[in-house]
């Protein structure tokens, strides 16, 4: 019995192994199929962050280059003249571009120009509110457009949110509507999104309008005449009293003129 269970054991054994290899023969190409894949991707991987570095680096010293001109119009000429490697890299070229501009004496055109990428959807949100942002710090429309425009970016959920408001408190100065202002800034300051130096900012204006506020009502004129002063000395000659036509003051009682003593007796 031994003997007959060891060798159905090692039928059973055989017949496995058979099994396994046949398996092996039919499906054994797709684990080194899948491997195969995986190193090939992990290659192309590393070789497009590669490129991606080289193109990185190839624009940042490109950038670096174009602002270390000394003229003004170079700088601006130099930074035209980049090419972009990505979307990102065309929006921060676009800002520097602006930028120069706006240097240059040129906010008009900086400001067209950051409009331009504002209106443009490809461009990620976060870039586009904030180009929109620099172009009204930098050449403000009427107020109603302003208005317009910094209702946009102080949506909640925007990234420049604080900020927008922050302009909008400004409109309102500019078209003196003071308590309206006051109000969008105290807003600002129990912002939990703006930064403490925004809302320090918020609270040196609201300080600001206060005072001026304050200090258009009409202030007291005071008496500046020290004390003593208000009549003249009575020893004082008037000015108008009358002379007896040689320049001299009257006489005064009890005195004879000069010109009664030497008149002969009648």
């Amino acid at each position: 019995m031994a003997n007959t269970d060891s060798f159905i054991e090692e039928v059973n054994e055989e017949l496995r192994r058979d099994r396994l290899y046949k398996l092996f023969r039919k499906w054994g190409w797709i684990p080194i199929l899948l491997i195969i894949a995986i190193v090939a991707a992990a290659a192309w991987r590393e070789y497009s962050l590669a490129q991606e570095r080289a193109a990185s680096e190839a624009f940042g010293d490109a950038l670096i280059a174009a602002l270390d001109n000394d003229d003004a119009a170079a700088r601006q000429a130099s930074l035209a003249a980049i090419s972009p490697a990505s979307e990102e890299a065309s929006v921060l070229l676009a800002m520097l571009l602006a930028g120069e501009q706006a240097n240059g004496e040129s906010a008009s055109e900086a400001a067209a120009s950051l409009r331009a990428i504002a209106v443009d959807t490809a461009v990620p949100e976060r870039y586009r509110d904030l180009a929109l942002l620099k172009a009204h710090m930098l050449d403000p429309q009427d107020a109603a457009t302003a208005m317009a425009e910094l209702d946009q970016l102080a949506r909640p959920g925007r990234p420049y949110r604080p900020l927008a408001m922050e302009q909008q408190a400004l409109v309102h100065v500019s078209n003196g509507d003071t308590e309206a202002a006051i109000a969008l800034l105290r807003l600002l300051e129990e912002d939990s999104e703006a930064t403490p130096g925004l809302q320090q900012r918020a609270s040196q204006l609201i300080v600001a309008l206060e005072s001026g506020a304050a200090l258009q009502d009409p202030a007291p004129v005071e008496d500046t005449a020290p004390e003593g002063t208000d009549a003249a000395p009575e020893d004082a000659a008037d000015p108008d009293a009358p002379t007896d036509g040689t320049g001299d003051a009257p006489a005064t009682e009890g005195e004879v003129p000069p010109a009664a003593e030497n008149a002969p007796e009648q």
